[in-house]
């Protein structure tokens, strides 16, 4: 398709939206919705750009009318931030930005994602199977969040994906197509599991550059498995079962994919962690997508920083009551003495000046044993959760399984205020303390306490705040607060390169002694 544009044919050079765009190279064609794919530069705001332009005819009403559906879907999504997801920056439409001797119907513009082609990763061969998983649940955490904010992302097509250097899947032409439902985005991501593990695309309308999945003669299609026996059964059977339509065991959403994926993540990074340590001598040749030496993983050594800081408190833990028995045992003893008057030995402690001596009543409450929330969610009451699905890692016992927040270009409140964690409990308790176990330095956080599960920021009270300065963190509350909503609110996010993002490990909330 050979389209004029006022610098000439849509072609490297050529420029478009009434000449504010430059194009510069064209990244795919996605026939179903005559949607060109081009990188292009923005001359007024000196920056690359992503665009994903509308082809057609003015003149053909219907094809007006679908594209006109793309462009109010592209701009009610110009709302939503994930990092999963290119940001929607302008819409444009014919009279609004595009000229009618363009040969445009309209134009999404978004911001540019470094990286590389979803089609250059898998050109060569599949890739491995715990590096998918990985790949696949960050495209998920995307359409999860997007979904309970209703909307459709529209990224059944492979070449609108980009790779990003730090090896995550994005939506790097978003604009989805007039009739593009929930059910599709989810069948979208079975089948770039099934393209990353075999190299083949299993829904219609794919690239012509990619292979087609194949299907057996009764229309079924192919496991993943057969093509690549090293690809687990699980893995397998879940590109499958989100692809097909029929049968009882379909998955039909975006939170069902990524329990599993979590799942098989997890055993892909204890299988490679056991490899690393059983053999240090592992030879790493594997490019920016190796899951070998998985302690150089920012968030995996952040998951060991934790588990070690686990292993310490627990070893102090243990050397204390040793001590104690030993103490005890040796009081007990005849031979051992009288029994030592702890009143008449010298104290350790710098002792209280005169006249500022604490008297019974004003001693500070004593801490009681930790209540486990009943519940715990994502808190942005300005919009979107950030890994919503994740939300229960932060209470579930093991400091190693985290929830984090989105990537951000810029620090907060540049985007909003703040995101953070509402924990409920099943009746309001005396909170004295929270412990927080992070590897993220640098986050400030707020804790604050709400009277109702979905209140507004303004409805909330802050009783305590900190910086995240160490691995494990105690947020003392000046007096007791009688709660049954508690808020861990983040203000300020750690700082990873380039990137704004923040890690918690595990959260525990410790009442007064009742």
């Amino acid at each position: 398709m050979n389209i004029r544009t006022r610098g000439g044919s849509l072609a490297p050079g050529g420029v478009v939206g009434d000449g504010r765009y430059r194009l510069l190279a064209q990244f795919g064609i996605d026939e179903r919705a005559g949607a060109h794919l081009w990188r292009a530069r923005d001359g007024q705001l000196r920056r690359d750009v992503a665009l994903t332009m509308l082809v057609g005819d003015p003149a053909d009403g219907e094809a007006a009318r679908a594209a006109r559906r793309t462009l109010d879907r592209a701009a009610h999504a110009a709302k939503f931030s994930h990092g999963g997801v290119a940001r929607v920056l302008d819409v444009l439409s014919l009279g609004n930005g595009i000229t009618s001797s363009e040969g445009l119907l309209g134009i999404v513009v978004a911001e540019w994602t470094k990286g590389s082609d979803l089609f250059d990763l898998v050109a060569e061969r599949p890739v491995a199977p715990g590096t998918a998983a990985r790949m696949v649940q960050a495209l998920a955490e995307a359409v999860d969040s997007a979904h309970h904010s209703g909307l459709v992302l529209g990224l059944d097509h492979p070449q609108r994906l980009r790779l990003t250097p730090d090896g995550r899947l994005r939506l790097a032409f978003p604009g989805p197509l007039p009739d593009a439902t929930l059910r599709d985005d989810v069948k979208a991501l079975g089948a770039v599991l099934y393209l990353l593990l075999t190299g083949r695309w299993a829904l219609p309308g794919g690239p012509p550059a990619i292979p087609a999945a194949p299907h057996s003669p009764n229309g079924r299609l192919v496991p993943a498995r057969s093509l690549q026996p090293t690809v687990p059964a699980a893995l397998s059977a879940l590109a499958g079962r989100t692809i097909e339509d029929g049968g009882q065991g379909a998955i039909r959403t975006s939170s069902a994919i990524l329990r599993v994926l979590e799942q098989a993540a997890e055993e892909e990074e204890r299988t490679q962690l056991i490899k690393q340590v059983g053999d240090e001598s592992v030879d790493e040749d594997g490019g920016v997508w190796t899951t070998k030496k998985p302690v150089k993983d920012a968030s995996r050594r952040r998951k060991l920083a934790l588990g070690v800081s686990v292993l310490a408190v627990a070893a102090v833990g243990i050397l204390a009551w040793l001590g104690m028995m030993a103490i005890d045992f040796f009081q007990d003893d005849p031979a051992s003495g009288p029994p030592v008057n702890v009143a008449d030995e010298p104290t350790t402690q710098q002792a209280e000046p005169p006249g500022d001596q604490r008297s019974p009543e004003t001693q500070p409450p004593a801490l009681g044993e930790p209540v486990q929330p009943a519940s715990v969610q994502v808190y942005n009451p300005e919009g979107t959760g950030d890994h919503v699905a994740r939300a229960e890692n932060a209470i579930d016992g093991d400091p190693t399984t985290i929830w984090r927040t989105d990537q951000y270009q810029q620090q907060l409140p540049a985007l909003k205020s703040g995101v953070g964690l509402i924990a409920r409990f099943d009746q309001p308790i005396d909170l004295k303390q929270v412990k927080i176990a992070a590897d993220s330095p640098g986050t400030a956080v707020e804790v604050r306490v709400a009277e109702e599960s979905e209140p507004s920021l303004e409805a909330t009270r802050v009783v305590s705040s900190t910086e995240l300065t160490e691995v494990q963190t105690e947020i003392d509350l000046p007096s007791p607060e009688q709660a049954e909503y508690v808020i861990l609110w983040i203000t300020r996010l750690s700082e990873d390169g380039a990137d704004h993002v923040s890690e918690i490990g595990e959260l525990t909330f410790v009442p007064t002694q009742s």
